[in-house]
């Protein structure tokens, strides 16, 4: 395959990203209907709807109506980009490439729609288990993946750990401390990547997140109770985790 091409798919499918970022939180289909302009409704021609180019050759302004265009579109289209050169990179035409460039993709959408909007749709974390699960039987695989057995008792170890703490922290505080979106996404991350990935991830994604919080906390512009988007950082442990134990299988 060559890199022209991955760029290629790579931009396609962060476009496909946007419209997914865009549509899931209100409802809304992502397969049917033509892209618009958020801000005054007018259907997007397909020159003005080139991943990236567009957007700096309209000088980041819709066309009709003049009104600027989030920069969000490029940095997901970018990082989709970037994410799929490096999975190639790596793996090659392979099936671990397809695994991995899906799960990225989903990651993406995922990352941005509970950082805006708080919420991680069932419609990716649900999909991504099955696909981590089925995954687990395929015995040509890389040993960078788990056996059925250890991503099955992944998967209940993600889901579980956050189900029980949002449980306790109800029974305690009488609120809700967490969504059971988290737990979805940690079970795919069980799934996935096997129980062992757990400790890491929660660990890391809880350090992640104090850190991001922590000016707010200290301007006191935020409480240790306030809602943040959890997801996201669950994502960039996730990464890290998935790198570190590449690095470490290749220095054995």
């Amino acid at each position: 395959m060559d890199i022209a091409l991955v760029i290629i798919l790579g931009a396609l499918w962060g476009s496909f990203a946007n419209v997914c970022i865009f549509r899931l939180p209100k409802e809304k289909g992502v397969v049917s209907g033509r892209s618009y302009c958020p801000k005054c409704k007018k259907k997007i021609v397909w020159y003005d709807n080139i991943p990236i180019i567009s957007f700096f050759l309209l000088g980041g302004k819709c066309r009709k109506c003049k009104k600027s265009i989030s920069i969000q579109y490029v940095i997901v289209e970018a990082i989709n980009i970037v994410s799929f050169i490096t999975i190639y990179y790596f793996f090659g035409v392979s099936v671990i490439t397809v695994l991995l460039m899906m799960l990225s993709i989903s990651f993406l959408i995922i990352f941005f729609i509970d950082f805006e909007h708080f919420i991680i749709p069932n419609v990716l974390t649900f999909p991504m288990m099955i696909v981590g699960f089925l995954k687990s039987f395929d015995p040509n695989l890389p040993s960078l993946f788990p056996n059925y057995i250890n991503s099955l008792i992944g998967g209940l170890f993600g889901y579980g750990v956050i189900w029980s703490i949002i449980y306790f922290y109800k029974q305690l505080r009488k609120k809700e401390g967490m969504g059971l979106g988290d737990a979805k996404l940690l079970a795919v991350v069980g799934f996935w990547f096997g129980w062992i990935s757990i400790p890491f991830v929660l660990f890391l994604s809880s350090v992640l997140a104090l850190l991001w919080v922590a000016p707010d906390l200290i301007k006191k512009s935020k409480k240790l109770t306030s809602q943040i988007p959890f997801g996201p950082y669950i994502i960039l442990a996730s990464i890290l985790f998935f790198v570190s134990k590449q690095k470490l299988m290749l220095m054995l």
